[in-house]
């Protein structure tokens, strides 16, 4: 399951995901029927796709969420948490609303900690019905966690706050043998970037990251189906960094 999953970093994940043989519940907040060309695009790679519409900061779409997975594929062995929001307004720290840090935490953090517990829960009780289940959880967060934005300071402390959670449940899961990871993309080509677009072309043409190009959706994809099938079986509780480089230290 990939929440976040019909646009942008998650149709990326999703459609990498699809054509490694994966079927996939796909979660987004709009009605299906906007979603409705993304699904078919995952269909056509041969998945088995299903929508699970809702907002994972509401603890009943939560519920309903899981619930419709369950009664479609009766199991779950993989949940990316990528749906996320930055500020509706960007806002100066000094100026910035209570509402949007609210808004932005509910999506951010308390949704994906939720969501993640249910998940882990449920994944406890398949291994203990199937030994042979194998179940991995993985967390999309950004280079925020340790960027500092001052505009956007309630997305920053988010994915800071998502970085902590996946520690946390890597601990938690690690007698389970559920190993839980973290991924931080770093300047990303979505519609979410579109409105800072001509700002971060000057600053890549001007060196900002060592790879001189926009990371795109499939960069973040190609990561998760690395982590999903296992080819860094020691690794539970590490960040891997997609990011060009921007956050290598350099003189």
């Amino acid at each position: 399951m990939i929440t976040g999953g019909s646009r942008g970093i998650g149709f990326g994940i999703a459609q990498q995901l699809a054509q490694a043989g994966y079927d996939l519940a796909i979660n987004g907040v709009r009605v299906e029927q906007e979603a409705n060309a993304s699904l078919q695009l995952l269909r056509d790679h041969g998945a088995e796709v299903i929508y699970c519409q809702g907002n994972v900061a509401l603890t009943a779409d939560r519920t309903r969420i899981l619930e419709k997975v369950r009664q479609h594929f009766g199991r779950l062995n993989l949940l990316v948490n990528n749906a996320g929001m930055a500020p509706r307004e960007r806002k100066d720290i000094l100026t910035a609303t209570e509402e949007s840090f609210s808004e932005v935490m509910d999506t951010n953090l308390k949704g994906p900690y939720f969501l993640t517990q249910a998940v882990a829960n449920w994944m406890i009780g398949q291994q203990s019905d199937d030994p042979d289940f194998t179940g991995c959880l993985i967390n999309v967060s950004s280079i925020s966690a340790t960027v500092a934005s001052v505009n956007r300071g309630e997305y920053c402390l988010s994915k800071a706050a998502v970085s902590m959670a996946t520690k946390l449940f890597a601990t938690r899961l690690g007698e389970y043998g559920i190993p839980v990871y973290e991924i931080q993309p770093g300047i990303i080509e979505t519609d979410m970037t579109a409105g800072v677009k001509e700002k971060y072309d000057k600053l890549i043409d001007g060196g900002l990251c060592l790879q001189k190009r926009w990371g795109q959706p499939d960069d973040i994809g190609k990561m998760v189906v690395a982590l999903a099938q296992g080819f860094f079986p020691y690794s539970t509780g590490q960040v891997f960094l997609a990011d060009g480089g921007l956050t290598l230290p350099r003189l």
